[in-house]
């Protein structure tokens, strides 16, 4: 069995904490920090179009650093990308945010 640990002596200056006593809490600033919330006609939103390539961006930064297994990461991240920009083409539909086309009525 380990010996019983011994608890460190309180720093000068401070005081043991009072059992069974609550800290102070400060205010929240949360309001002065994020500000008030637009409303729906303050809010200038695009339409979100879905990308033609979701991976496009991604292949721009260069080859995977995985040697001897590149093809098959790229299969796989790619697989990933389309996963992606499906769900948020649904998040972006869901939300009525994808383009209307002018033709339908």
């Amino acid at each position: 069995m380990s010996p019983a640990r011994r608890r460190k002596p309180a720093a000068a200056g401070r005081k043991p904490a009072a059992a069974g006593r609550t800290p102070r809490k400060r205010p929240l600033a949360g309001a002065e920090f994020w500000g008030t919330q637009p409303t729906d006609d303050e809010l200038d939103v695009d339409d979100i179009r879905p990308p033609d390539d979701p991976g496009a961006m991604v292949r721009s930064l260069g080859a995977v650093p995985l040697p001897g297994r590149e093809h098959v990461a790229e299969h796989y991240f790619a697989s990933v990308y389309e996963k992606a920009a499906g769900l948020a083409t649904a998040l972006a539909a869901a939300a009525d945010l994808l383009p209307h086309d002018e033709d339908e009525h």
